[in-house]
């Protein structure tokens, strides 16, 4: 794992909520909003983006939290941009804050962490499954 960014630093992401991004499920849709399921791929999405440049050819990152505070609606069509910022560093561990703004107010605020491993531990933790 390389060892490029400390606690403070930032990455951004932006979106523009699709239809496929509401809240939708086997019944049908329910809102033609950000449903709180794809605004957190997003948010998991910006965290990753540290990880990317961080971990080495022999590594991979993997999700092990995030928390998802969804204050109020996006609606399809309207501009998301999430910011991370790296809150903890800890061994192969990032921990990221991020904030969610749409039309000027925040939408949603969180946690996310990921760990970085190396690919070779992974294939034997999904093997075991």
């Amino acid at each position: 794992m390389y060892p490029l960014f400390k606690p403070g630093d930032t990455r951004q992401f932006s979106r523009i909520v699709r239809p496929e991004d509401s809240a939708g499920f086997d019944t049908g849709n329910v809102h033609p909003v950000y449903a709180t399921f794809a605004l957190a791929r997003d948010a998991e999405w910006c965290c990753r983006l540290f990880v990317l440049e961080m971990k080495e050819a022999h590594e991979e990152g993997i999700g092990t939290r995030l928390t998802v505070e969804h204050l109020r609606p996006a609606p399809v069509g309207s501009e998301v941009v999430f910011t991370a910022t790296i809150t903890q560093l800890q061994h192969h561990e990032i921990t990221c804050s991020y904030e969610a703004v749409s039309g000027g107010k925040i939408i949603a605020t969180g946690i996310q962490v990921q760990k970085i491993l190396t690919k070779e531990k992974l294939e034997r933790l999904f093997a075991g499954l």
